[in-house]
């Protein structure tokens, strides 16, 4: 059973990293006072980014979720991952990444669920505002490593479908750094990611001819941290040989991928609550991140 409360501190309102603020930050310890010890887990909110609509003057309070340890401390420096959801960058919820949440911070890790605005429907803008919130969410929660009890060097990303492209996005894409913070994580846990967006691959209609902008298989370098990927043959989305090509490109170049196929899976066969066998597969890509994130010495 979780243990779940607001936690009392807002970033100040910007569209830069630079105007991300902490002076609000509330001793984090003092919000686990109350996280008795039968606690598994404690659960929170903080707003990270206020954004304004120039036209119509409505802002938006984006938000992240994150979920610690009961035994956490802002001592520690705990390895952590940011989630983020999936959904065609038009619809989902941070939620998705509730329950691998929950279950990497039993085994010690402080887990990162993060909202970001999602693109209409209609339109064919390309995901630029999806990719600066990621890039945001990532450096404030780095910055402020200290008062969330993480290492820094320790951080990973992850996330599903067009999550997993945000996740990606931020490993292999040229690094942007804002006030001495970089946005690239340690290592990435992509569950069927449309990280292909070049020709005959997933989001071309949005990026168009601009596809090296966006497209993570197309960026693959040396410096790029370690990757899990969870992938369903009968993926609509993305071919086999999309995550082979990925895996060995990566390989090509120095950099570890594992690349785990489940025979007859659709698209998003990996959530907690999928029905279809859903329970054991859902296990199943657990335990194989567990693995993977033990193989880094990042859990026990």
């Amino acid at each position: 059973m979780s243990h779940r409360r607001s936690f009392a501190f807002v970033f100040a309102a910007a569209f830069t990293f630079q105007s991300i603020g902490v002076g609000d930050f509330v001793s984090a310890a003092d919000a686990t006072r109350d996280a008795g010890p039968s606690s598994e887990v404690v659960e929170e909110q903080f707003v990270y980014k206020t954004v304004s609509d120039e036209s119509s003057g409505k802002t938006t309070k984006l938000f992240v979720d994150w979920t610690r340890p009961a035994d956490w401390s802002a001592e520690d420096s705990r390895p952590a991952v940011v989630f983020f959801h999936g959904g065609g960058w038009t619809g989902g919820k941070p939620g998705q990444f509730a329950s691998h949440s929950k279950e990497l911070a039993e085994r010690g890790m402080v887990c990162f669920r993060v909202k970001y605005r999602l693109l209409d429907k209609e339109s064919k803008t390309p995901p630029d505002t999806c990719v600066e919130d990621a890039s945001d969410a990532f450096r404030s929660i780095r910055a402020n490593a200290s008062k969330f009890g993480i290492d820094p060097k320790r951080m990973a990303t992850g996330g599903g479908s067009a999550g997993g492209h945000l996740a990606a996005y931020l490993g292999m894409m040229e690094d942007q750094v804002v006030s001495g913070v970089s946005r690239k994580p340690a290592a990435m846990l992509l569950f069927n990611p449309v990280y292909d967006n070049g020709p005959g691959g997933w989001g071309t209609a949005r990026v168009g001819d601009d596809y090296a902008k966006y497209s993570p298989a197309h960026n693959i370098t040396k410096d790029d941290p370690p990757s899990i990927v969870f992938l369903g043959t009968n993926d609509n989305l993305i071919p086999v040989a999309t995550g082979e090509r990925f895996r060995d490109r990566c390989e090509e170049v120095g950099v570890r991928s594992e690349l785990h196929l489940y025979e007859g899976q659709p698209h998003g066969f990996f959530n907690a609550k999928k029905t279809d066998g859903g329970g054991k597969i859902y296990r199943d890509t657990m335990e194989k991140t567990f693995a993977f994130l033990e193989s880094l010495d990042w859990i026990d």
